[in-house]
């Protein structure tokens, strides 16, 4: 498409691969640069050249201004009142805004003396530029909604059809898993062992015993009675 021109293209600068294109984009670029590089005849000679040092000359100038604008209230803040600092920095942006539209046109501009063509795209309506001191900021899908799983949509729509888990009745007990061997053993193992208690005699039997010893201590003693009488 010999008419189409891409968005951001300068105004005032004729289409790629028509009548007066070069002319127009180097009237439009000189205008962008400093009125010294009217000077060199070697620029107007060659479009492309002047081309390539708009777009870096604009693109220096873009990078300046961000930077000034970051650090506009720390070299200014002691010597401009905050009013002061406020218009030094609404300058930038302004400034910040015409830099980075010039920087893409000439881009541009340059793509099209190389010889590139453009077409349509799909995304045709890029965002406006960015200025100094702002930063991009990306944008968040809005949080798709879950599904609901069709167990819990079917809860909340029959309630009605839900039983209470059955509990068991307060008379029956589940019976338990009987205890393993080993385990039986170590719990023997660890119960006290109960001492059986000494059988204690009656006590008629022990004084039967205790009367038999002392007949048996008598005994001697009387023979030896008899022995000395003799």
């Amino acid at each position: 498409m010999a008419g189409y021109l891409p968005p951001g293209w300068p105004t005032g600068v004729h289409p790629p691969s028509s009548e007066g294109f070069e002319r127009t984009a180097v009237a439009w670029l000189l205008d962008v640069v400093p009125p010294d590089y009217r000077l060199h005849g070697v620029l107007q000679r060659h479009p492309v050249a002047l081309a390539t040092l708009a777009r870096r000359h604009l693109a220096a100038c873009v990078e300046g201004a961000r930077q000034g604008y970051r650090t506009a209230r720390t070299e200014l803040g002691g010597v401009l009142p905050v009013s002061g600092v406020d218009a030094v920095l609404a300058a930038y942006r302004s400034e910040g805004h015409r830099l980075v539209t010039a920087a893409r046109a000439a881009d541009l501009v340059e793509r099209a003396l190389r010889g590139q063509e453009f077409t349509p795209q799909l995304h045709e309506a890029p965002g406006p530029p960015r200025q100094p001191g702002q930063h991009e900021r990306r944008e968040q899908p809005e949080q798709q909604e879950r599904p609901q799983r069709p167990e819990r949509q079917e809860r909340l729509e029959h309630p009605e059809q839900q039983k209470p888990p059955e509990r068991p009745a307060p008379g029956k007990q589940k019976a338990r898993p009987p205890t393993p061997v080993k385990q039986q053993q170590s719990v023997s193992q660890q119960l006290p062992v109960k001492q059986q208690p000494v059988k204690q005699q009656p006590v008629k039997q022990q004084q039967s015993l205790k009367h038999q010893q002392k007949q048996a201590n008598a005994a001697p003693a009387k023979q030896r009675r008899r022995q000395a009488v003799s």
